[in-house]
């Protein structure tokens, strides 16, 4: 008999193999070893010719003689390998936390010249770029215009994001370090209710208010904020009467 495809599928693999007919299930259980990483003693095979069918199991009293050709094989079906051991004992393919990884040192890596380090310098992006110290600025100064052409000031009534859910009060408007790479103008908005990110503080530095379990502050960039007339709302304001 021809060789059939299976799609082999395992809790760490699934992929397409050719599997021989004749071969007995003992034989079937020793290739999938090097598929699957279930040694052949530990895996419990199963069946399922097409979608939403019930799975077949593939075992026997003998699995040494019983072949695979007593089976339902058919193109592409799903040959399930199953791990009969604990889950504390399986070995987890996944986990790289424990494998050892090579870091190049920087001074070798700045020394190649086929790295992206190296295209970089070439094609003078980046800190490469020699007009970059300029374009910082630039990007600086459109922040600031923003806050002025917008009349953000501390004190006045805003929405953020053009949503009325998230209307509020600027209290802060300026450098927010503790933002990684968020030079610029930042604007710190208290919120009505307690949709925000924060309490008014970020990496143990206060900008407003006191700490508070509810998260009533954002920091958004100022060209998410509308300066106007945004009243509290009042959630009661269309109730009907009932």
């Amino acid at each position: 008999m021809a060789d059939v495809p299976l799609q082999v599928i395992s809790e760490n693999a699934a992929s397409e193999r050719r599997i021989t007919p004749s071969w007995t299930i003992s034989q079937l259980k020793a290739k999938l070893e090097t598929v699957t990483g279930i040694p052949p003693s530990s895996q419990r095979l199963s069946l399922q010719t097409s979608a939403g069918a019930e799975r077949i199991p593939i075992d026997g009293a003998d699995e040494d003689s019983i072949r695979l050709s007593s089976f339902p094989l058919s193109p592409y079906a799903e040959l399930h390998v199953g791990d009969t051991r604990p889950p504390g004992v399986r070995p987890n393919y996944t986990d790289t936390s424990g494998v050892d990884k090579y870091v190049m040192p920087e001074e070798e890596y700045g020394k190649k010249s086929d790295s992206v380090l190296a295209w970089k310098k070439t094609q003078r992006l980046g800190r490469f770029d020699p007009n970059a110290p300029n374009h910082e600025q630039a990007k600086l100064e459109a922040l600031e215009q923003e806050v002025r052409q917008r009349d953000i000031e501390v004190g006045k009534r805003c929405r953020v994001g053009g949503e009325d859910t998230r209307r509020g009060v600027v209290r802060y408007v300026g450098e927010v370090q503790e933002i990684p790479g968020g030079k610029g103008a930042w604007v710190g908005v208290q919120l009505d209710e307690p949709v925000g990110k924060n309490d008014g503080s970020l990496a143990g530095r206060r900008y407003w208010g006191e700490a508070s379990a509810l998260k009533h502050g954002v920091f958004v960039r100022p060209d998410r904020v509308e300066v106007g007339d945004f009243p509290p709302m009042d959630d009661l304001e269309d109730m009907e009467e009932i």
